[in-house]
């Protein structure tokens, strides 16, 4: 079993930044991806930020020289730092890693979701 723990949502003032962390933990084998989606208030699921085991990383435009993904290798954890944040980053951040428990076994998972609320 694989689980993937976030943490660091919350309530800020436009323009304020936080930072979200998603640890994963369990039967790992090797990761591929680790990133975030988001999901406003009747809005599909957008992808935010993706880092691959590589170092690579891809932005949707509208967080682009906002935000920033990395990644611990060691601890198997993200972080996504948002800064400059406004009302239509508020959504419900939901992490995933896509990895293989074992050498021939690859598959998705999600963490539980942390609410993040720009709102003066």
């Amino acid at each position: 079993q694989v689980q993937l723990v976030e943490s660091g949502g919350g309530l800020v003032q436009p323009g304020g930044s936080l930072r979200l962390s998603c640890a994963a933990s369990g039967s790992i084998f090797s990761i591929i991806a680790m990133g975030w989606y988001r999901q406003a208030p009747g809005k599909q699921r957008e992808l935010v930020a993706v880092i691959f085991n590589s170092g690579r990383t891809n932005y949707t435009d509208s967080v682009k020289g906002r935000f920033t993904i990395s990644r611990d290798n060691t601890k198997n954890t993200v972080y996504l730092q948002m800064n400059s944040l406004k009302p239509e980053d508020t959504a419900v951040y939901y992490c995933f890693a896509d990895l293989y428990v074992v050498a021939t076994a690859r598959n998705a998972y999600w963490g539980q979701g942390t609410q993040v609320t720009v709102s003066s």
